[in-house]
């Protein structure tokens, strides 16, 4: 009786393998490579007793606490490069797997819903958990997948410290932590109605995961286990090498897969069980706009991403006022930060945080531009284009709002950070100061938007390729100038162009430079988008 539900899910399991594979395989690529290569590099940069120790010393301040998890005792690093390895990067990979996750099951399940492809697909010799189940088999695949690969290509690299059984236990610690939040994903779709609600809410808790974990990990050990990602960190991989975590996550995932299995079963297509709020009746004439009507599509979004920002940026701050006791004499930091005795390890430290933090404010300015794509996706466009409005006006209005979220993270930004720091600091970094290390970035993120323009306008298939620049900035942003990355990689990124403040003095040269780049690539993409159809 429960099989017929069933029906015809091998034939759809094929058909979203081929559908998917190009992600997939990007993904797959992108994920493996990194952890491979950044682990192929540790013997070398921590070849003695003395580098291992003072990477011991970092690693236990609150902010590192903070950012990558609880590390190991000091023998642990001396004895093992994996431990250091696995500090250093799990998390963070970790987070990204969860992305991966959250964005092919999102747009696999309630993306493909709102736009009537599951209509299509019911409408054929399948029942009505058929496509739900491919899909899920798909992702369950992947994360088995990059779990087995990256476990072998671990222990194949025969690095001290890293061993067969803790390379499979780092590579099941990604699958799983995939698998978790796809599951959440996948309930999360057919609780909302829409797709932008289902990556919004699995973010949202992707986010909260975080900052619980980081709040737990500093200051409460018992909290950090109520995060998906504190068991991340608490596998004691390559040195207790604890499956239970794993484990755990398997059987949560589990649970959540069944919920949204049966929450699917239950549900009429196209509809969710958090109905979506009536509008008014009458637009406002700001509505009746294109930007108005961009900004209102987007509204919730915007606040959710500005939200979790000044909380982030606000956790950093609270933790601050300790970074002198623990950063003082500790050599392992000059592969971050430039020593000058004319400032303190805060305000040099900050540089990097700030680099980090406007990668992240990058993200939601990006998606409002890859908005005029997604509605172009769905054939929404056609809505403003049969009215006398033109198509420089509605991707511009896109632009500007983009731009004027940039502002708004990067200002929320500056602002959690400095408001806690004011408190919990004796010395705490100035306003001017503060706001200065973050604004300064807004051109490196002007020229990223404008290189969607660009996309969007010329090559709108490809525009999906920014999230691996996005992704190769960041790596080149967190692991650059401890990897000793050749200089042409480094200037492949824009972020290495600017000036990082209070250490640096501000080229407004370099600045001046990008926003011309900026206005460039812009031109080019609105000549490029007025001039092609808008099929693509």
């Amino acid at each position: 009786m429960v099989a017929r539900y069933f029906k015809g899910t091998n034939q759809l399991t094929a058909f979203y393998f081929k559908q998917q594979r190009f992600k997939i395989l990007v993904w797959l690529i992108g994920l493996i490579g990194i952890t491979l290569s950044v682990a192929s590099a540790y013997p070398s940069i921590y070849n003695d007793a003395e580098s291992r120790q003072a990477a011991s010393l970092t690693m236990d301040n609150p902010v590192m606490v903070a950012m990558l998890g609880t590390g190991y005792e000091m023998e642990e690093y001396v004895n093992s490069v994996g431990a250091m390895f696995a500090n250093e990067m799990l998390l963070f990979t970790a987070i990204a797997v969860a992305i991966m996750s959250i964005l092919l099951v999102g747009r696999a399940t309630r993306g493909d819903e709102e736009e009537g492809r599951i209509e299509m697909v019911r409408a054929l010799s399948v029942d009505r958990l058929s496509s739900v189940s491919a899909i899920m088999i798909v992702i369950v695949s992947t994360n088995i997948l990059l779990a087995i690969l990256t476990g072998i290509g671990l222990a194949s690299l025969g690095i001290e410290g890293v061993d067969l059984e803790g390379s499979l236990l780092y590579g099941s610690i990604l699958g799983a932590t995939g698998l978790l939040f796809a599951s959440f994903t996948a309930v999360f779709a057919q609780v909302t109605e829409t797709s932008r609600g289902t990556t919004m809410f699995s973010f949202m808790l992707l986010i909260i995961a975080y900052l619980i974990r980081a709040i737990g990990d500093v200051s409460s050990e018992e909290l950090s286990w109520i995060s998906p990602l504190g068991w991340t960190v608490k596998t004691g991989v390559f040195v207790e090498n604890d499956w239970w975590p794993v484990v755990l996550s398997c059987i949560v995932a589990i649970m959540f897969g069944v919920i949204a299995f049966y929450l699917h079963s239950i549900r009429d297509l196209g509809a969710g069980f958090i109905a979506a709020r009536k509008g008014k009746t009458h637009a406002s004439p700001f509505l009746q706009t294109s930007l108005g009507l961009a900004l209102r599509l987007q509204r919730t979004n915007i606040i959710a991403w500005a939200i979790g920002l000044f909380i982030l940026s606000s956790s950093f701050g609270a933790i601050l006022g300790d970074l002198e006791t623990y950063f003082a004499e500790n050599e392992f930091m000059q592969a971050f930060i430039v020593i000058d005795s004319d400032y303190t390890m805060t305000e040099q430290f900050i540089t990097l945080l700030m680099a980090i933090m406007s990668l992240i404010s990058l993200v939601p300015a990006v998606m409002v531009i890859l908005k005029v794509k997604g509605e172009e996706t769905r054939n929404l466009t056609e809505n403003y284009y049969t009215r006398a409005i033109s198509r420089t006006r509605v991707l511009g209005s896109h632009f500007l709002l983009a731009v004027v979220v940039s502002f708004i993270m990067q200002s929320l930004v500056a602002l959690g950070l400095w408001s806690v720091g004011e408190v919990v600091m004796d010395e705490a970094i100035s306003f001017d100061t503060t706001f200065a290390s973050a604004y300064v970035y807004l051109p490196a993120i002007w020229v990223v938007i404008s290189l969607v323009i660009g996309l969007v306008g010329v090559v709108p298939k490809l525009t999906g390729l920014i999230w691996l620049y996005v992704v190769f900035c960041f790596v080149v942003v967190y692991l650059g100038d401890l990897f000793d990355f050749p200089e042409w990689m480094n200037n492949l990124s824009v972020f290495d162009y600017i000036p990082q403040i209070p250490i640096d003095n501000v080229n407004f040269m370099a600045m001046v430079v990008l926003i011309l780049i900026s206005f460039v690539l812009s031109i080019i993409g609105f000549s490029g988008y007025n001039r092609r159809d808008i099929s693509g």
